[in-house]
């Protein structure tokens, strides 16, 4: 099963990236989770560049998102909203099918970006994303220095809540597969 993993966040030291590498450290060996780097790179959306005129960044996005069985977005809050090149990113993917039915779920660096994840789920489900009705994943490294991550994120317990929360995602996406 492959997953697509996608950080909202171009910060260098960004928990939401780190978070999605630790997943991707603990997936199961039949799981393999690959991270969509491009975000910063994408060009501005326009939809008069869309089709044959798609740049190639939004192309990368677009087949990686169209190849991954399902996606898991983790997202920083920027003044109670998503980042704009997250948003930015999910624009690329608002017009074509890449993302319809596409098994998606939110993990979080922060239990304080309640207005992001809402806003978050709300496009994702006017895309037609089929949003994990599990628990979202949540490790609290807001406020917490990069090279703490790597602590926090090797707990037992962490790493157990992380294999826990993929599996339940792989049962979601496999349910989805028999629609």
């Amino acid at each position: 099963m492959h997953i697509l993993g996608i950080s909202g966040s171009l910060r260098a030291g960004s928990g939401n990236s780190a978070l999605l590498l630790a997943l991707r450290d603990n997936a199961p060996p039949e799981c393999l989770l690959s991270i969509y780097d491009g975000i910063g790179a994408l060009p501005i959306f326009n939809p008069d560049e869309e089709g044959d005129s798609t740049p190639p960044e939004a192309r990368r996005l677009i087949e990686a998102v169209a190849g991954a069985d399902g996606i898991i977005v983790a997202c920083p809050e920027y003044a109670h909203g998503v980042p704009g090149g997250l948003k930015n990113a999910l624009d690329w993917l608002v017009s074509g099918e890449a993302a319809v039915g596409k098994p998606a779920m939110l993990a979080h660096a922060s239990p304080r970006s309640l207005f992001a994840r809402a806003a978050l789920r709300e496009i994702m489900k006017t895309m037609s994303f089929d949003l994990f009705d599990g628990a979202e994943l949540e490790v609290a490294l807001l406020g917490r220095k990069p090279e703490e991550f790597d602590a926090m994120l090797q707990r037992p317990e962490t790493r157990a809540t992380m294999r826990t929360t993929l599996a339940e995602f792989q049962a979601f996406i496999r349910r989805n597969g028999e629609k």
